[in-house]
């Protein structure tokens, strides 16, 4: 069997049905098809933490821009469907028990602000206590932007009980907060179905290039797709597909799990922001605990410093008794298998991660509850920033490697892949997501000294 479509795009995760939003919906294009092997959103983009930020470090102000820009399109979707996929503005907490922490936070605050993020509001001991605004628990409209960086214990124990006493600042992302991913792609695919986007089950097998040009593709059933477009949104796979078009795309794979578990005593507060511990830590064990940890290779780690980022937050609405709990202690590259690996300990571990920021946390530790655990692969560049480009091969071309942040950064990537493909307007940001980046030596030149991501 042999059809014609204007576009396909494989891969029906929310890279691709983003772009094929904008394709048929913004720009019109009226035969958009989205190929992909299992349900569309089931892959990796129901897997996430669902968050968003316009939180991000430099070089540059790439990321900020093309963040703030998701950021006003999800909010349009938000408002234009009712706030269905229950947009909030609760914020990013990030808190620090170290006495240098503060001086860390704020200056990672003035750089995000200065790149664009918005004002950086300063409470100190006694002074500015008065302009703190607290998140509204639900809703996007009429909340501060920019961030509070609170150096006043005092102020820190009034809005945030649950942290220890030995917290001694804490930095409120305000751009930030969370949604139903699944949710937001749902609608994202409805509103394109009515403009005639379809969904096709089955693998990309080959990509057909003649003279230097996309002319359509095969899928593994044998059935045959003619188009002129050809979009890579594989997601944990865009590499492999890259090569059924001799293209190398450079990137790689790591693993992060997410355990969701129930917390019945109400240790945190069913309105709180997600609350990030921004320490390196030890591990609190007994002294037989750590003796036999140190003594195997295999766990010798956990005795170690482990890097800062463990992190959680409420899920469900305000009946709901669900945390998530997340710690990202192994940043390497893995092969992706689904479905992936679990560690036994995850849970347990990420636990221990979050009881020094938060101590009400020990006492499941007492009596560890059952979790949930499943996960997803973070699709990374060596930099950490996405792709969103054509390809070396005419109406080829790719979008992913958005490193853990897909469902906030879709909006925008997908708006810019859409304007690449119909030659629309192209914002400012668009050369820092473009494939062709690493061909610059000044780029090169850059990625050797790139410096901290501050990925959460």
């Amino acid at each position: 069997m042999t059809e014609a479509a204007d576009v396909v795009i494989c891969g029906a995760g929310i890279a691709g049905v983003s772009t094929a939003y904008h394709l048929a919906v913004k720009h019109s294009v009226s035969n958009v098809v989205l190929v992909d092997e299992r349900a569309p959103l089931s892959l990796t983009s129901d897997k996430s933490t669902e968050a968003y930020r316009n939180w991000w470090p430099g070089p540059g102000n790439a990321m900020v821009g093309m963040m703030n820009r998701s950021i006003d399109l999800l909010e349009e979707l938000a408002d234009e469907c009712g706030n269905a996929f229950h947009m909030n503005r609760r914020g990013y907490l990030y808190a620090t028990a170290d006495a240098e922490g503060g001086d860390r936070l704020e200056k990672f605050a003035k750089e995000a602000s200065e790149l664009g993020a918005g004002p950086v509001r300063i409470h100190r001991e006694n002074a500015g206590t008065g302009n703190y605004a607290p998140a509204a628990a639900d809703g996007f409209f009429d909340q501060p932007d920019g961030a509070d960086l609170i150096q006043n214990q005092t102020l820190v124990r009034e809005h945030f009980p649950y942290l220890s006493d030995e917290i001694v600042a804490v930095l409120h992302v305000r751009c930030a907060g969370w949604l139903s991913a699944q949710q937001y792609g749902t609608f994202l695919l409805e509103q394109g179905r009515k403009h005639g986007i379809r969904v096709i089950t089955g693998k990309v097998a080959s990509v057909k290039v003649e003279g230097g040009n996309v002319t359509g593709m095969q899928l593994a059933g044998g059935e045959t797709i003619s188009s002129p477009i050809f979009v890579n949104a594989a997601g944990p796979m865009l590499r492999e597909v890259g090569k059924l078009m001799d293209v190398d795309i450079p990137v790689y794979n790591e693993l992060h799990l997410k355990a969701a578990f129930d917390d019945p005593l109400g240790v945190i507060s069913r309105d709180a922001p997600m609350v990030i511990f921004a320490d390196q830590q030890t591990l609190d064990w007994t002294n037989d605990e750590r003796a036999i940890l140190a003594a195997d290779e295999d766990t010798r780690w956990l005795t170690e410093p482990l890097p800062l980022g463990a992190h959680t937050r409420p899920e469900g609405g305000s009946g709901a008794q669900t945390l998530l709990v997340l710690w990202d202690v192994h940043e390497e590259a893995v092969k992706a298998v689904f479905p992936p690996d679990i560690d036994p300990m995850y849970f347990e571990i990420a636990l221990r991660g979050l009881c020094k920021m938060i101590p009400g946390m020990q006492i499941y530790l007492d009596k560890i509850p059952k979790p949930y655990i499943d996960g997803g692969y973070y699709t990374k560049t060596r930099e950490s920033r996405p792709l969103s480009s054509p390809l070396p091969v005419g109406g080829a071309y790719v979008i992913g490697a958005m490193s853990g942040y897909g469902i906030m950064a879709s909006a925008a990537l997908g708006e810019l892949l859409a304007a690449h493909i119909t030659q629309s307007e192209l914002p400012s940001y668009a050369p820092a997501f473009d494939l062709n980046r690493y061909e610059d030596p000044d780029y090169q030149n850059l990625m050797e000294n790139w410096g901290e991501t501050w990925q959460l």
